[in-house]
């Protein structure tokens, strides 16, 4: 996979990320509001289906009252409490005890129309106080007709409802990230620009300051032909990485067999006047001059940014110790270290810990973008305050 398919797909994933995470919230937001107005809907339904219950209920509660009064007035001579069939009832006295009841269910006198559980209650107050009784109720077994029924309305058109919802989401989405995508696209397009039209004069200025005879300048020339060079090395850097980031599709990988100890040799040579510019010590060390069957400008990209960064974090006057064995290639700086927690962020684009120096925040990200392409791993350690250290290993 190349670097630049590989920017691609982060991409791809970071606009899938923000889709999913609007989506999600969307989707949970759209399932309250659904459920919410389920919910008024069943609620709507059950008193509908009540209050077609209750002129039965009503017949129901006249007909008790009628026999309780018969039997108040005879109770002298039957002492039978008036069941029926059709309904079940209970009579409470003004402390709301139970009087009698032919059911063991509980009651809720508070209420005058309900339904509890699968029974239908009717709780009425009759105008005289029959046996003691102030509170007549009477209640019928509920046939859940109604429940089934509504349950089915509402799973029918809660998803048609629902999937409607999700799709204009993903429509809106689109629609409300279009102005943005479309500034992105007019930004990628001025950065391509600029990068490509920065390459000539950058290159050239490079070029001709190495071909410079400084030993031949006197010392005040010499210091501004050094601050030239920093200058433009510095922006040389800053194209390489712009050029990965926008113009990676253009970049055609030449593998080939480099000796990993040169290519570093090379590298620090390059980067001779920034550490200078510090006065840092740069220190390379080949314990062994490895091969490695890879784009070399690619791997010369991966060395530049580690070296790149152990100077911008350092300290004045610092070091930097880069280490070439058999399996891997180590660079370790003196500088301001990064806490434990950043460590796993710093691959990430745009990571940044420290506002107060360094770049953008792509460097790392382009070392592991490439080393994700050559299956090479990275290892990062540092101590806060004191260094840093960064094993490419193979």
């Amino acid at each position: 996979m190349s670097a630049s398919r590989s920017l691609d797909i982060n991409l791809l994933l970071s606009e899938k990320k923000t889709l999913f995470r609007f989506l999600t919230l969307y989707t949970l937001l759209s399932v309250v509001i659904v459920g919410t107005l389920s919910f008024i809907y069943y609620e709507f339904q059950k008193d509908l289906m009540l209050q077609k219950k209750r002129p039965l209920l009503e017949d129901y509660s006249k007909e008790l009252i009628q026999n309780l009064k018969t039997l108040h007035i005879n109770f002298d001579k039957t002492q039978i409490y008036p069941r029926s069939k059709n309904y079940e009832s209970a009579i409470f006295d003004n402390y709301k005890e139970r009087i009698f009841s032919t059911s063991n269910k509980d009651i809720n006198l508070d209420k005058i129309l309900y339904l509890q559980n699968d029974t239908i209650a009717l709780v009425t107050i009759p105008e005289s106080y029959y046996l003691g009784a102030k509170y007549v109720v009477v209640s019928v077994k509920d046939d859940g007709l109604w429940r089934e029924r509504t349950q089915k309305d509402i799973l029918f058109y809660g998803v048609i409802a629902f999937a409607i919802v999700v799709v204009a989401g993903y429509f809106l989405l689109h629609l409300f990230l279009r102005p943005m995508k479309d500034a992105l696209e007019l930004l990628d397009r001025f950065i391509k620009d600029t990068t490509h039209e920065l390459n000539t004069p950058v290159s050239t200025i490079v070029t001709n300051i190495e071909l410079i005879d400084k030993e031949s300048l006197d010392a005040k020339l010499l210091k501004k032909i050094n601050r030239i060079e920093i200058g433009a090395k510095t922006i040389s850097n800053i194209y390489q990485d712009l050029t990965y980031l926008t113009l990676g599709n253009k970049i055609i990988s030449k593998d080939e067999e480099i000796k990993v100890g040169d290519v570093a040799s090379q590298r620090v040579e390059y980067f001779k006047s920034l550490s200078d510019a510090k006065k840092i010590t740069m220190s390379l060390e080949i314990k062994e001059n490895p091969t490695l069957f890879i784009d070399k400008p690619k791997f010369s990209k991966l060395l530049d940014n580690l070296i790149s960064n152990a100077i911008k974090y350092n300290k004045i006057k610092g070091r930097i110790e880069i280490v070439v064995s058999k399996n891997s290639v180590v660079v370790k700086d003196s500088g301001i270290g990064i806490s434990e927690e950043n460590i796993s962020k710093m691959q990430e684009r745009y990571a940044r810990f420290n506002t107060s120096s360094g770049g953008f925040g792509i460097g790392l990200n382009i070392v592991s973008v490439i080393a994700k392409e050559y299956n090479l791993e990275i290892e990062i350690t540092s101590k806060l305050k004191e260094w840093t250290k960064v094993r490419v290993s193979w």
